[in-house]
């Protein structure tokens, strides 16, 4: 059991722009991989996701996103390939198949026990394992008696498998529109949600959304202090979604108000069969190995203020949505946060 200054759980985008600021502050991260590869949660979303904000502004610190137009929109192959790459050049101790199942407090540091039996004693610890592996599943009227499937949009890939069926889609964000629009040529999609869909478009006054975002400083304001709760998400747009909502494919909704059996009671009193209820109502925090420390909430959301567990100073977080920024869990904004984490654990250590 060798000590390390500081163990970073997930090599997702979170874990590897906090290990290379780690590094920047003269500390050596070992970063714990569960999976085989080092792309986080990417090679697991859905086929045909893009991003939502162009090239240029989706790199991590010290690498810019390559290739091609910087306005374009790189879809998810070419996120895994910059991740993968990304890490490869990372003078960083990455470990996979390294899956944390708890860590325990032990003095001032910490004891992380990995699946397997082996343990690993770190002087300090950052959460970056992110929120994939804990889909959200709301409470929906009647959600649990359809006998028809329900699938979280976490094991949505592709449309084919769902030719020919009647699919509701629940959500109002980027992937429940994306999701919806593509299965609507080979399906009978209805996209329904409890709020209506907000639209954006992604340029304004001949400029992306992301230039005036950073222009503002919109994109850099303390969202996490500010807000109890997040705003309502935007659908970035370039007007094919807003269009193929207007010309029913897919059909918009609110919520379904009942259902029993296969059969779903729309708000005018309408009912239908459904084949499949597909949930794009987003993640919370997966943070299991974290229940031992007393460091979770009743929901399992971490106790922290910006990023610093409010129970254990040498516990940190990184990417958590609305962290400290509106971008805190994207490309784009999470080097900020990894830098902000860096710089507490390098003052922490440095006490203890």
């Amino acid at each position: 059991m060798g000590d390390v200054d500081v163990a970073v759980i997930g090599s997702g985008q979170s874990g590897l722009a906090t290990a290379h600021a780690l590094l920047r502050k003269g500390l050596r991260p070992v970063v714990l991989e569960a999976s085989e590869r080092t792309a986080g949660s990417w090679p697991r979303y859905y086929d045909s996701l893009t991003l939502f904000s162009p090239a240029r502004y989706s790199s991590l610190p010290g690498m810019p996103f390559p290739g091609g137009d910087p306005d374009r929109y790189p879809h998810r192959d070419e996120v895994i390939a910059y991740l993968t790459a990304y890490a490869a050049r990372l003078d960083a101790d990455i470990r996979t198949h390294s899956h944390v199942t708890a860590v325990h407090a032990d003095g001032p540091g910490f004891v992380l026990d990995l699946k397997g039996g082996s343990r690993l004693a770190a002087r300090a610890v950052v959460a970056a394992s992110g929120t994939f592996g804990r889909p959200h599943r709301p409470e929906l009227p009647g959600l649990e008696q359809f006998t028809g499937t329900v699938l979280h949009a976490a094991g949505y890939r592709r449309p084919q498998p769902f030719a020919g069926q009647r699919v509701i889609v629940v959500g109002a964000g980027n992937s429940a529109v994306q999701i919806a629009a593509e299965l609507a040529p080979t399906a009978q999609v209805t996209l329904t949600s409890r709020h209506p869909v907000k639209f954006a478009r992604p340029r304004i006054l001949g400029r992306d959304l992301h230039f005036w975002l950073k222009r503002t400083g919109i994109d850099t304001v303390p969202l996490g202090r500010l807000l109890r709760t997040p705003p309502t998400q935007l659908v970035i747009d370039d007007g094919r979604y807003r269009d193929a909502v207007a010309a029913g494919a897919p059909d918009r909704r609110e919520l379904f108000t009942a259902i029993e059996g296969g059969k779903v009671t729309w708000p005018d009193g309408s009912t239908e069969e459904a084949d499949t209820i597909l949930l794009a109502t987003g993640y919370r925090p997966d943070l299991p190995y974290l229940a031992r420390l007393g460091a979770l909430d009743d929901t399992g959301h971490p106790l922290h203020r910006d990023g610093v567990s409010s129970v254990h100073p040498g516990l940190t977080f990184a990417g958590l949505e609305w962290q400290r920024s509106l971008a805190s869990n994207s490309l784009r904004g999470v080097g900020r946060d990894a830098a902000w984490v860096a710089r507490h654990l390098a003052v922490h250590l440095s006490r203890t």
